[in-house]
């Protein structure tokens, strides 16, 4: 949002749910005296006026109706004649049409999510109900709130920190339980907290340091002049703060995963396995597939778009031919493959030539693991061995599993190992703090270079080198939280944030 001539506690409104017909809608409003001006179209205005903060208020949203006028929606009459409890209060005299039923949450600054006046009704989710509500309101003192306005005001008011901010969108935009419950963390302060940590370490260092500059006992050097252990700290802290990034963003941006392998594999079968519906088609006849189909899955937490393709095979079908092409194209830019193999068939239908030019990680998928019978037990041992031949000359191969898309068994394998290889053992636990941005992950980073060159200054150099580079490092984590920040950085943060938040 453009903070040029900012106003702040200027009445806005927004509607916070998507506009489609729903159970319910919201509608939020903030700023100076924006409960005052709901209550100019509400049928209790005394009631709604002199709520108290964190309460509940019933009520009708009304449009007041011209002198003169001889029809609106829903019956114009003076509210003085009418019996409804909800409207007793209401000025005589005045007619009204009926727009809605309603309840209105109240809350009194500063107890409130912006930190100002606020409140937010609850109306049904007709979209025509919806947007005629958010029109009275407009033609009564408020205007459109701006993208993440009322995020930004939580900010600007204290009640949240950058940091948190983000958070805010993170879980808006989160696509499984885990990586809302990681964005949940740094909501509820767990990073804000773990930054603080830190600069207070800093800030004691520098304290330190100037004691050294006030009475110094060698004026030439630094090394030694000071105790470094809260200097160390900070840097490992930091350190793995940053170590956090991968994995979070794996959680926030998701993983492709590419299903790919000669015809009959089982490819589609193991993509509604994983899917947990039918949406592949399923046939012996080979070639079913001549296009891929994609799907956003969880695995076991991470995010993962999914990709069914075309079966690997040399063919006479124009559309079949560039459905291959297409799947080789698109194992290019997987950060996983899923490589199918029939456990029952020869092994010389495998395609070692495509997958001696992986680049990306191969999990080798022996599927079909319920057609083999306890007859045909040697045919698992002939595919182990093939596969440990295979992997001598395939760097790309990371692993096998056997399993059977018909029935699930081993698919927990699957997924568990197709896990390990995208985290790389870089997983975070929930409770840890971890970064939840590009722009985060830049200042610590930054922030860092600064306190390694604070610490590794030797003789020849004054301590004021070192109490420079450690406001640096201070400067960068202030950045980070929002304590410093300039015009142009909160334009960025807040304008990626949906009206209403």
């Amino acid at each position: 949002m453009d903070n040029t001539g900012y106003t702040p506690e200027e009445p806005i409104a927004a509607v916070a749910t998507a506009l489609a017909p729903a159970a319910l809608g919201i509608i939020r409003v903030s700023g100076k005296n924006s409960i005052q001006l709901l209550s100019k179209i509400f049928s209790r205005p005394k009631a709604l006026s002199s709520a108290a903060g964190n309460t509940i208020v019933y009520g009708w949203i009304v449009e007041p109706q011209n002198a003169g006028a001889t029809e609106s929606v829903g019956g114009g009459q003076d509210c003085s004649q009418d019996q409804n409890a909800a409207a007793r209060d209401c000025v005589p005299g005045q007619k009204a049409a009926r727009v809605d039923e309603v309840l209105v949450s109240v809350f009194r600054a500063p107890k409130s999510f912006t930190g100002e006046e606020m409140a937010e009704i609850s109306c049904h989710g007709g979209t025509a109900v919806v947007t005629k509500i958010f029109n009275l309101l407009l033609q009564n003192g408020f205007r459109q709130a701006e993208r993440g306005e009322f995020t930004f005001r939580a900010f600007i008011n204290g009640k949240a920190d950058l940091t948190k901010a983000e958070a805010v969108r993170e879980i808006i935009e989160s696509r499984t339980g885990a990586s809302s419950q990681k964005a949940a963390g740094r909501l509820a302060g767990n990073l804000s907290q773990e930054i603080e940590r830190v600069q207070k370490s800093l800030i004691d260092t520098l304290a330190q340091i100037e004691v050294e500059i006030e009475y110094p006992e060698d004026e030439e050097t630094i090394a030694d002049a000071y105790d470094q252990t809260k200097l160390l700290e900070a840097i490992a802290a930091l350190e793995r703060l940053a170590h956090t990034w991968k994995s979070e963003k794996l959680y926030q941006e998701g993983a492709r995963l590419v299903l790919c392998g000669k015809t009959n594999a089982g490819k589609s079968s193991l993509f509604n396995c994983l899917l947990k519906e039918e949406r592949a088609i399923v046939s012996d006849i080979e070639g079913t597939t001549r296009d891929w189909i994609e799907s956003w899955i969880s695995l076991d937490g991470i995010p993962a778009r999914l990709f069914d393709t075309a079966g690997l095979r040399s063919t006479s079908d124009e559309i079949e031919a560039r459905g291959v092409e297409s799947a080789k194209e698109l194992s290019d830019e997987a950060d996983l493959l899923l490589y199918l193999a029939d456990v029952t068939l020869p092994k010389d239908q495998i395609d070692l030539a495509f997958l001696a030019e992986r680049k990306e990680p191969v999990i080798f998928v022996w599927n079909k693991l319920d057609k083999v019978s306890q007859d045909q037990k040697a045919a698992i041992s002939e595919a182990k061995k093939f596969y440990e031949a295979a992997s001598k000359k395939i760097p790309a191969l990371s692993g096998q599993v056997f399993v059977s898309a018909k029935n699930g068994g081993g698919v927990k394998d699957l997924v568990a190992m197709a896990k390990a290889l995208l985290l790389k053992g870089q997983e975070t636990e929930r409770s840890q703090a971890g970064l939840g941005s590009e722009r985060q992950k830049r200042l610590v980073e930054s922030a860092l270079e600064s306190l390694r060159h604070a610490a590794a200054l030797q003789k020849g150099y004054s301590l004021d080198a070192a109490v420079q580079d450690i406001e640096d490092a201070l400067d960068f984590l202030g950045e980070l939280t929002g304590r410093v920040t300039a015009d142009d950085i909160l334009d960025s943060v807040f304008s990626n944030f949906c009206v209403g938040k």
